[in-house]
């Protein structure tokens, strides 16, 4: 599989910046910042756009995740945030728990997933499962150990978000499957960076924030509904998810048909042109490089940090454990001060979340920026 050289000709990243913190909040392409420029022209003439404005750009969207992720384009829904797209899931899930029915997430878990399935078991008298960290470090075993009939929920991630922890959905979907399990997908720490199967998978539910690994503007994202969900009750009731609501003269004649497919899952007011022609952007480039050569890529950057790191101490997740595109390391004991801090001074960008500091690239990264962090760990940590 090729690995692409670096593309930092396409990303605004100035050469004294040596930014491998992508987990929090990736750069944006050139592409999509020319994009989002001219949306935010368009509202300076608003008399130039039509209904079909209103429609277009989500359309388009579709396709591109369709082509990209799998899954048919009518099953994707444009959402502002990955808690918009997990609290939607919760609400169409909501009826069909009983009391005692368990809830199953894992520990640490990123908020978004665990805070509406609080609510939704405090409504219905369920029960909110945690899967400990575990001992042996796999993720997949923990979470397969604790699926059984009495769970009605599976919401688990593609990987631990503090340290790129992989979570092996294939075994996992399969477990749901027999058990009559409903899985709940937060992919937004790996969805555009690493491949996933969806059709292989089957989620029920499948939710990616766009603002990291899919390098789409803050406040887009994806939400990917299987069929036995799309008669579901959302979470908001937009008028632009009925039917006809491109007929702008008989809005009034207010309809009780929502448009096929996910499209009732959509937040309101999705199809502002400040954002999606950017998205548009970052996921044509996604699809220009392919995703499964950026998780080569990305794999070949981390593989040379991560030798180094367990040189100078640090503790990683055993290598069958790791995800390609990102890595966290525990901080070895000799370790003085705030690394991220130390860093940041240099011009070094990274991130800290738990006990893990937290290294991210994306194809931005050059050569020279590896040395440099290497360098600046060695005289820091060595």
């Amino acid at each position: 599989m090729p690995s692409l050289p670096s593309q930092r000709h396409l990303f605004d990243v100035p050469e004294d910046i040596a930014y491998f913190n992508c987990a929090y909040n990736s750069p944006q392409l050139n592409a999509s910042r020319d994009r989002l420029v001219a949306g935010v022209h368009t509202k300076i003439h608003p008399w130039e756009r039509t209904p079909a404005n209103f429609f277009d750009d989500a359309e388009t969207l579709r396709s591109l995740a369709s082509s990209l992720f799998g899954g048919d384009p009518d099953g994707y829904a444009i959402i502002p945030a990955a808690s918009y797209g997990l609290s939607a899931a919760a609400r169409a899930i909501e009826p069909h728990l009983a009391p005692g029915d368990r809830i199953l997430v894992i520990a640490d878990e990123f908020p978004s997933n665990v805070l509406p399935w609080k609510r939704t078991a405090q409504v219905r008298g369920a029960v909110l499962e945690t899967v400990p960290n575990p001992e042996g470090g796999s993720w997949t075993q923990a979470i397969l150990a604790r699926i059984d009939r009495g769970v009605k929920v599976v919401a688990v991630s593609t990987c631990h978000w503090t340290n790129g922890a992989h979570i092996d959905l294939l075994p996992i979907g399969k477990a749901c499957r027999e058990s009559g399990s409903v899985l709940v997908v937060d992919a937004t720490q790996s969805l555009g960076a690493m491949p996933f199967p969806l059709e292989e998978i089957q989620p029920d539910f499948l939710v990616a924030a766009g603002y990291k690994w899919l390098l789409c503007p803050y406040g887009f994202g994806l939400l990917y509904v299987s069929e036995p969900w799309r008669d579901a009750r959302p979470l908001e009731e937009t008028w632009l998810a009925r039917l006809h609501a491109e007929d702008f003269t008989s809005l009034v004649q207010y309809s009780d048909t929502y448009m096929p497919g996910a499209r009732r899952f959509e937040v309101g007011e999705k199809c502002t042109a400040s954002i999606l022609p950017g998205a548009i952007a970052a996921l044509e480039q996604l699809r220009a490089w392919g995703v499964e050569n950026i998780a080569a890529s990305l794999a070949a950057v981390n593989s040379t940090l991560t030798v180094r790191l367990e040189q100078l101490g640090f503790q990683l997740p055993e290598r069958a454990q790791r995800c390609p595109h990102m890595v966290g390391a525990q901080l070895p004991s000799t370790q003085p001060g705030s690394l991220v801090s130390e860093l940041r001074k240099r011009n070094i960008y990274i991130s800290q979340r738990g006990n893990a500091v937290r290294f991210a690239p994306h194809l931005h990264i050059t050569e020279q920026d590896v040395k440099r962090l290497l360098g600046a760990l060695e005289d820091l940590a060595g």
